[in-house]
């Protein structure tokens, strides 16, 4: 297939995405007195035995649905944009009372307002800051208790620093596995090294000629790899700040948009914009497989914690599971409004899959239960029009784990996977849309249109790293929330017109 004919979307990667359970484990939760199924049998015996080669986002709900489950009515994919109020439809036993307090909070989360991303200062370019401490406002900001034995640890990060140096929005961040450093991929087509500690600035990686969508670290912390708008993936060594090979990894015929490391980090796994997913050997530097996954871009990757499974999402709706060796698909998962999925990840524990969608919700996926289906529904940010992302944390190794995730109204939502209670709400961390979150113990850091990266360290009891919630739900109950959101057209990224150059502030607070 020639360049020339792959899809031309949009020049910036944070672009609009068009319309056309024993319970003391937290997750594993089977039946007392059932052992724990099987990850790997359990899903391998029920392979995908159907499913369209040709999946378009424009169909109607009765097509992207198995026979038994369609409904009378149909509906385009374009009236997906608009305002919609369904009323949650379940049944609820009389034991859970915590139901109760789950439908308070939801009626008590405020009205967001969104015209901001309307307004020139969401859209405007990220101007560049001078070298120096500037003092970060933390409002609320109080000593931390150590809460009574029998109370609930709730996460309660604070803004520390910010890190400025970039000319144009931030896409992604991530923090190193060994938790020691953070990368940050930017539409100026650069790659920035920070230490967590400091804030301190340490390289800044120059190699892709455009925009750098996407970066992943090996399981080692000691290379990191980079997908760019010019098509090629880049592998880096962290300490010399230069490239592991000579030439990058190519193959893909448009964007790459995701990238991930396996965790044995000797695979790493690519979607683009042409609509595949790349597996490669790291070693070799060369194509392993080539997936056709979906038939509209693919928006998130990420491995299973043994490796044996790679999930990938796609804005066609579809989140699909396969296995790394054959290269079967071994699950298909469509959310019956199908709304465009813009990044996945898996448990820790690799049972179930957190897919953000573009409806404003985040899903947790079964999906070794055939056909695979949703066991809660998180909501409370906003998510109508861009790319975002973020990630499972723990406070505590028994309990208090919590899924982050951006906003694109610049705040970041923490919520409780158990309960679905929103447990902290970072108000306006960003100016404009805030694209990514990561975790690692107790730091965050963020990323956002404004071209700036947010850390924030947690205040109180000791916060685990993210492989030590490795349990995390402990209900099995199937939600579909849904409440109604305002519609919100997203704008393209503006593009920023400052001349590029290499300048790093870390504003701490006083």
């Amino acid at each position: 297939m020639q360049d020339a004919a792959a899809p031309q979307p949009p020049s910036k990667r944070r672009r609009v995405l068009d319309d056309s359970a024993e319970p003391t484990s937290r997750y594993d939760t089977p039946d007392e007195g059932t052992d724990k199924p099987s990850l790997q049998v359990s899903i391998r015996e029920r392979p995908e035995e159907s499913r369209s080669a040709t999946h378009s986002p424009g169909r109607s709900r009765s097509r992207s649905r198995s026979p038994s489950r369609r409904r009378s009515r149909s509906r385009a994919y374009s009236d997906r944009s608009t305002s919609r109020s369904l009323s949650p439809s379940r049944s609820r036993s009389s034991s859970r009372s915590r139901s109760r307090s789950r439908s308070n909070s939801i009626s008590k989360s405020r009205s967001r307002s969104t015209s901001h991303l309307d307004s020139p200062s969401a859209s405007r370019s990220p101007t560049p800051v001078s070298l120096g401490p500037t003092p970060l406002e933390t409002p609320h900001q109080g000593t931390a208790t150590t809460p009574l034995p029998e109370e609930r640890i709730r996460p309660n990060f604070k803004p520390r620093l910010a890190l400025g140096g970039h000319t144009k929005p931030i896409s992604q961040v991530r923090i190193s596995p060994d938790g020691r450093w953070i990368a940050s991929a930017s539409a100026d087509g650069t790659i920035k090294i920070w230490e967590v500690s400091t804030g301190k600035h340490m390289d800044t990686l120059v190699g892709h000629i455009a925009g750098v969508s996407t970066v992943a670290w090996s399981p080692d912390s000691k290379v990191l790899a980079s997908g760019s708008d010019d098509k090629a993936i880049r592998l880096w060594d962290r300490v010399t700040g230069r490239p592991k090979r000579s030439r990058p990894l190519l193959g893909h015929h448009n964007y790459v948009y995701c990238l991930a490391f396996s965790p044995k980090g000797n695979i790493l796994a690519s979607g683009s914009y042409d609509e595949a997913v790349f597996l490669w050997d790291v070693r070799a530097g060369r194509l392993m497989r080539s997936l056709p996954a979906h038939s509209d871009p693919v928006s998130g990757i990420d491995f299973s914690l043994d490796g044996t499974l790679v999930v990938s999402c796609s804005t066609d709706g579809l989140t699909r599971v396969w296995d790394t060796l054959s290269g079967q698909c071994l699950r298909t998962m469509v959310h019956e409004d199908n709304p465009p999925v813009t990044s996945v990840c898996f448990a820790p524990n690799g049972r179930y899959i957190l897919a953000f969608s573009m409806d404003s919700c985040l899903r947790l996926w079964d999906y070794v239960s055939a056909p695979g289906h949703v066991k809660k529904t998180y909501q409370g940010h906003l998510n109508k029009g861009f790319s975002i992302g973020g990630c499972f944390g723990s406070v505590d190794r028994d309990q208090n784990a919590f899924i982050a995730a951006a906003s694109e109204d610049g705040d970041i939502v923490l919520w409780d996977v158990k309960t679905k209670e929103i447990v902290q709400r970072i108000e306006k961390v960003h100016d404009g849309v805030c694209f990514w979150v990561d975790v690692h113990g107790d730091t965050m850091v963020s990323c956002g249109q404004d071209g700036t990266i947010k850390v924030l360290r947690h205040e109180g009891p000791r916060v685990l790293p993210n492989g030590a919630a490795d349990g995390i739900v402990a209900e099995t109950e199937q939600t579909h929330d849904q409440v109604s959101m305002p519609v919100v057209e997203g704008e393209q990224d503006a593009a920023d017109k400052t001349p590029a150059q290499d300048q790093v502030a870390i504003k701490e607070e006083q």
